[in-house]
């Protein structure tokens, strides 16, 4: 078995840019949405003419779809995920625009008849109304409320009822209809997740920056350490995940 300072030496060097979670097999496992979201998203791009991929992250998503539409657009805003995403996506024809994830989206009033996004960091549902054509919809994948937060309050301790529910998919759905989007579909799912070993914990912190803002091996080491043990004596380190699924329509 692994030591704690291998394991963790090991979570530190590997790559952290794109949304590839291959790096967890045997690791850690994550229960998945029962709405199968990049194969539903793939079938919307077969008859999309026009489409706007939000947050693309390496752009790995967007790229497992079949056929893309002829004019099929992504933004990023992290720079390493940016270079990632453009050396996947522009030999499938795509354009991938460098934009900051809470800045005005770079495009024309109606531009699209589909936007897309797995995961995106805030949507901004003004702007995604305004550059859907009437009729047009938005077809996503969110986090939701309070995901993952067993990991997080192990850090960082007992969290506000308002930083739990921030995501809360019925603020969303408020916020999506007041821009003027109707929705079609909204589902939500909590999904089972473990951790293996303390590696994959810091792994997923790395990559996943939000979760534990000021995380660091060498600011968490102690603690680290107490999980490392406490996986060791009682197994996995249990978590949830929360996931919802927009489908809507611009007015």
């Amino acid at each position: 078995m692994s030591s704690f300072d291998d394991l963790v030496a090991e979570a530190e060097a590997a790559p952290t840019e794109g949304w590839d979670f291959s790096w967890f097999e045997g690791r850690a496992t994550e229960e998945r949405p029962s709405w199968r979201y990049a194969h539903a998203m793939g079938e919307r791009l077969r008859h999309a003419s026009a489409s706007l991929d939000l947050d693309t992250g390496g752009g790995e998503v967007l790229a497992s779809a079949p056929v893309l539409p002829p004019l099929a657009v992504a933004t990023e805003g992290w720079p390493p995920n940016v270079a990632k995403a453009t050396a996947l996506l522009h030999p499938r024809g795509a354009v991938v625009v460098a934009s900051p994830a809470d800045a005005p989206l770079p495009f024309a009033d109606e531009a699209f008849d589909l936007v897309t996004s797995r995961h995106p960091v805030k949507a901004n549902f003004a702007e995604i109304a305004r550059v859907l054509r009437p009729g047009g919809t938005y077809f996503a994948q969110h986090v939701g409320p309070a995901s993952v937060f067993e990991v997080v309050e192990y850090f960082l301790g007992a969290q506000p009822e308002e930083t739990r529910n921030s995501r809360h998919p019925d603020l969303e759905r408020a916020e999506a209809e007041a821009a003027g989007l109707e929705i079609i579909g909204l589902r939500a799912e909590r999904l089972r997740m473990e951790f293996f070993d303390v590696g994959a914990v810091v792994h997923f912190l790395r990559k996943v920056v939000w979760m534990v803002p000021d995380f660091s091996v060498e600011r968490y080491r102690p603690r680290l350490r107490e999980l490392h043990e406490q996986i060791e004596a009682e197994g996995p380190f249990i978590a949830h995940s929360t996931r919802h699924l927009f489908d809507a329509r611009k007015r």
